[in-house]
């Protein structure tokens, strides 16, 4: 059967958990697919593994290099994928996909005709399944040949990994992931939310993302670690770049939304860190937000909320000590607000 469908798998260091991702490519109801591996110079068993099944399944093949990073793996399996497929997708080495999420997208697309297709994900442990915080509110509902500019919340959906594309239009937008740094799906995956001609939304979960244990996290897990911060915000600004660049009109009105989302629900993400970052985080924050800030202009953050604006002033003015408390006394109202709606007594404050 001729592949119709090439899966990119990048891979390093990920033999606890390679075998379930494999597994689970090799499960699906849509079986003419090829699985690209591309091992970014592990140190572990991950090639070992990866060699094994490219050895029993003639779908799977591994590429090997010396260790570049995500993206460049990710830029590596684009280089390798064979020549005739229609679609393509990405998978993270450490996540599982359900049986028939291929099926389920790739029939989407033969029916729609859409540019791609992105679906709903839930975290997992061992344990449990939940919905992901990140994919709720994008995908709450099915909404079939769709667009940005029609379901303003898909701004949000930056992972590489919850797609099918169309290979026709993922080749012509000639978006390649940046390399080199951390968050680098939205540098992609935000730009072909703007070029697409519709997009389908599924709100059924397509994908299985894991939370690693705490003995065991990602880097993009470790939430006061300097060069999360840092390279979120370069993500961030490739996206603005991107933007910019672009001649038609359309666009501006594009970067305007884009800078609204990114003061509203991206940046305050940061906030919850600072106060228990080190010295080094949070002059990373005070840095690389307030490069961004600048960038974007005093009219949008005037346009902001007063708690919103107080922050976004006190990090341009460098007051970081008065940002943590006022960003303390906001966590504290914050968990009392939760008790009082569970019906607890919040205890007195000290």
């Amino acid at each position: 059967m001729a592949p119709r469908l090439s899966v990119v798998v990048p891979i390093y260091n990920v033999e606890r958990y390679l075998e379930e991702c494999l597994d689970s490519i090799a499960a699906q109801t849509f079986e003419a697919f090829e699985c690209v591996m591309v091992d970014d110079g592990s140190t572990d068993g991950s090639a070992v593994i990866a060699k094994a099944y490219a050895e029993a399944d003639s779908r799977f093949r591994l590429v090997q290099q010396k260790n570049k990073g995500l993206g460049a793996a990710r830029n590596t399996g684009l280089r390798h994928l064979g020549g005739s497929t229609e679609y393509l997708a990405f998978m993270d080495s450490d996540d599982t996909l359900p049986p028939g999420a291929y099926e389920l997208m790739v029939a989407t697309l033969d029916e729609t005709g859409s540019d791609f297709a992105a679906g709903n994900a839930l975290r997992f442990r061992t344990t449990e399944h939940y919905q992901s915080h990140a994919h709720r509110r994008p995908f709450r509902e099915t909404r079939l040949k769709s667009h940005v500019t029609e379901i303003p919340s898909l701004v949000t959906d930056r992972t590489a990994w919850n797609k099918v594309y169309r290979r026709s239009f993922f080749d012509t937008a000639g978006i390649l992931y940046p390399e080199g740094i951390l968050y680098e799906d939205a540098p992609v995956s935000v730009p072909h939310h703007f070029l697409a001609g519709s997009v389908d939304v599924l709100s059924e979960p397509i994908y299985h993302w894991r939370v690693r244990d705490a003995g065991d996290m990602s880097i993009t897990q470790m939430k006061t670690d300097p060069k999360g911060l840092i390279d979120r915000v370069r993500s961030i600004e490739l996206v603005r770049e991107w933007l910019i660049a672009q001649p038609e009109p359309k666009f501006r009105e594009y970067l305007r939304s884009y800078d609204r989302n990114t003061l509203v629900e991206e940046l305050p993400m940061f906030f919850w860190s600072v106060p228990d970052g080190d010295r080094g985080y949070r002059e990373a924050y005070q840095q690389h937000v307030s490069r961004l800030l600048r960038t974007i202009g005093v009219e949008q953050i005037n346009a902001l909320g007063a708690p919103l604006r107080v922050k976004y002033r006190l990090t341009l003015a460098n007051r970081m000590n008065e940002f943590v408390t006022l960003q303390r006394m906001h966590r504290l109202y914050r968990r009392r607000a939760q008790l009082l709606r569970l019906g607890r007594t919040p205890a007195p404050s000290a």
